[in-house]
């Protein structure tokens, strides 16, 4: 394949042709040392795409690096044709959105149309690592929910210490100023829904404070796993999303009055 035909492809069918590429030079078929390290350098330029190859590829700069792997780690093509697929599986399973949740589409249009170049890249960095790296995944989900309360804030032209702030007094000043602090209601119902708002927020700061990436661990570190992960970034579009309906429904409201 010529270097034009390379830079038209996707970064799914760049993914599937290194795979192929791969797997011919690992059963004695040719395979072009140039095309590997472009289609290598142009998935590892992508901080989300480089975690989910395969380490191989990771480690091996060109082919004559992997072929030293590959020769002496699997003896039969059979071998190395089922590594290549198992190690390729989860870089595609994302880039086909196989990785994707239901929710994630409505939540993704509702962040995009409230900011599209702060609060959803943030929440498209948390379902990126959802499956691949859990830290780094509940770290986003965190961020995710600061900065949709200080978007909301700064629009409300609310004042806070944006360098001292955490985030349970962040979501506090939001909710107060939203209208979804349990005391600003008499109704028990609504009163325990967005206390468990509340209590959300808080335990995915605790969350983060313990298993995220942004604090150093002790001789024995608590790892998430995908599903701990799962969990914190499903919560946290869920409430962003909730915080920005409301942010909207009230903009709204205010200005038809």
């Amino acid at each position: 394949m010529h270097m034009d035909e390379l830079l038209s492809l996707t970064e799914l069918e760049r993914a599937v042709c290194l795979q192929n590429l791969l797997i011919a030079h690992a059963t004695g078929g040719g395979a072009d040392d140039g095309a590997y390290r472009f289609l290598r350098g142009q998935l590892m330029e992508s901080a989300t795409l480089a975690v989910l190859l395969p380490k191989c590829v990771r480690t091996c700069r060109d082919l004559s690096q992997f072929w030293g792997f590959i020769k002496f780690e699997y003896k039969t093509y059979a071998e190395r044709r089922q590594f290549l697929w198992a190690e390729f599986r989860l870089l595609l399973d994302h880039l086909e959105g196989r990785n994707k949740k239901p929710a994630d589409a409505s939540i993704s249009d509702r962040l995009m149309s409230f900011d599209a170049d702060g609060v959803h890249a943030v929440w498209a960095k948390a379902i990126e690592r959802r499956s691949a790296d859990p830290e780094g995944a509940i770290t986003a989900a965190r961020t995710l929910i600061e900065t949709v309360c200080k978007h909301i804030l700064d629009a409300q032209g609310v004042a806070y210490d944006a360098a001292k702030i955490d985030l349970p007094e962040l979501y506090r000043l939001t909710s107060k100023e939203l209208r979804l602090a349990p005391g600003q209601h008499t109704e028990d119902t609504f009163k325990k829904i967005l206390g468990g708002v509340t209590s959300v927020v808080n335990e995915l700061g605790s969350l983060r404070n313990r298993l995220g990436d942004a604090h150093g661990q002790g001789k024995v570190p608590v790892k998430p796993g995908v599903r701990h992960a799962a969990l914190a970034v499903n919560l946290a579009g869920s409430v962003a999303m909730f915080l920005v309906d409301t942010f909207n429904a009230r903009t709204e409201s205010a200005h038809e009055k």
